[in-house]
């Protein structure tokens, strides 16, 4: 089995682009799986700067044929041409997979360099995959991998110490361009339940925020508040609170958003000045709100802009768990490919070995010569398989599993199957959210 990604993320394209691919992320991958036998796992990584699909095929030689189809869905589901897809994204196999997506869930490929928000968008991208049944065992352990090498940046380096995140730095320039930077003193009005949504809640909460309403056009605002405070709003309560806020903040990345029109009209006879902070990807309020009197814009540009880095020590640190977690990583994985061939050689061994006991005990009778005879026959026969066996793993090391593989079945005509990427394979200790949990998640930017 052949590991491989597509990667679209803010360094190579626009982040309009990225939310026009990301539009057809719900139904990607489960689509692909029956659409394609080049598609054996597939995982997609939706946030609010990236759009990546983790993905796993047969063979080496099948990666060409699942990448197509992958380019081909998401065209289809999202209306965009297909050559435009294909030129979004950047194709990784091999070790190059496992090293990007330990390095994105450790916050080091993020628009804000040590943000901690990604390590959760990961373990809930695989969460979600197993819930729709896409995730193969090999991309289960790869997701794990990812999961557990933020951890270990998270523990052992400095890296986003400070606790800076998309939100946080939203929040620092929003404080920057605010005529009063006393927060204790605004109106807020959050759009989004979602991670995103939780995540300003609890900044917002720690600069001294105690007027928030919350806004969902799925209706789960009631519950969101219940848990975090605030008040929910409806569709009969929202306006009035956005024509007296000081602050609205778009985490929800709804399929409505506010239009510059209706904000005009509604803000018409209020004297104060609106921030307004889009964090959703495919945008909660209408790019031309910037344009309106009195009215201020931040977007994911402006906080990408904004991000300030991190110390040239702390990522140093932090690259190099990731480079030995990623090496580590291939490692296993090629060890892995080879037991399928040593398993079958062992197979083929032990059967050769049964026939000719069968043979033996035919002619002579279970006698007590028979025994010593089997005996010292599997002796034999397990000495004879020491070497072979660590030969494999010492190939496998070197990446060179498939002459191990090619040599058995040119001197004994064993053909090696690989086992079905089987997501039941590989135990996950992610807690599984529920269904309703694992589509809130999906609720973020």
């Amino acid at each position: 089995m052949v590991l491989f990604s597509l990667v679209a993320t803010h360094a190579d394209i626009d982040l309009e682009t990225v939310a026009q691919l990301s539009t057809g992320a719900s139904e990607l991958a489960a689509s692909a799986l029956a659409g394609s036998p080049a598609v054996a796992g597939a995982i997609v990584l939706s946030t609010c700067n990236r759009f990546e699909i983790y993905g796993e095929a047969p063979r080496q030689d099948d990666v060409d044929a699942a990448r197509a189809a992958l380019i081909a869905q998401l065209s289809g589901s999202t209306g965009l041409n297909e050559q435009l897809v294909s030129r979004s994204f950047n194709t990784r196999t091999g070790a190059d997979v496992s090293r990007h997506l330990f390095a994105v869930s450790s916050g080091l490929d993020s628009a804000v360099v040590g943000e901690r928000e990604i390590a959760g968008q990961v373990r809930r991208a695989l969460i979600t995959a197993q819930h729709e049944g896409t995730a193969s065992s090999g991309l289960v352990r790869l997701f794990q991998a990812a999961s557990k090498t933020a951890k270990d940046v998270g523990a052992q380096t400095a890296l986003g110490a400070r606790g800076l995140s998309v939100v946080s730095v939203a929040l620092d320039l929003a404080t920057e361009i605010s005529e009063d930077p006393d927060w204790s003193t605004k109106k807020i009005v959050v759009f989004g339940t979602g991670a995103y949504a939780g995540a300003t809640m609890s900044l917002l909460r720690e600069r001294g925020c105690t007027d928030v309403s919350v806004y969902s056009s799925s209706g789960r605002a009631a519950g969101f508040v219940a848990t975090r405070g605030g008040t929910a709003l409806d569709g009969g309560t929202l306006l009035a609170a956005v024509a007296e806020a000081d602050v609205m903040i778009g985490c929800s990345g709804a399929d409505t958003r506010v239009e510059a029109a209706e904000l005009a009209g509604v803000r018409a006879a209020s004297p104060r000045p609106l921030i307004a902070i889009d964090l959703a990807l495919t945008h909660d309020f209408d790019p031309a709100v910037g344009g309106l009197d009195g009215v201020e814009l931040l977007t994911l540009e402006s906080v990408r802009l904004a991000a300030p880095q991190e110390q040239a020590e702390s990522l140093a640190q932090a690259s190099s768990i990731v480079a030995g977690a990623a090496s580590a990583f291939e490692q296993e994985r090629e060890a892995r490919s080879v037991d399928s061939a040593i398993v079958a050689l062992r197979r083929h061994t032990m059967d050769v070995l049964d026939a000719e006991m069968e043979r033996v005990r035919s002619r002579h009778g279970c006698t007590a010569a028979a025994e010593e005879v089997e005996f010292a026959l599997r002796r034999m026969v397990k000495q004879l398989l020491h070497v072979p066996t660590v030969r494999a793993r010492e190939l496998a090391a070197n990446g060179q599993q498939e002459n191990y593989v090619a040599a058995l079945e040119a001197l004994y005509g064993i053909t090696v199957e690989q086992p079905a990427a089987n997501a039941a394979d590989a135990e996950c200790p992610v807690e599984h959210a529920s269904p309703p949990a694992a589509e809130a998640a999906r609720d973020t930017a």
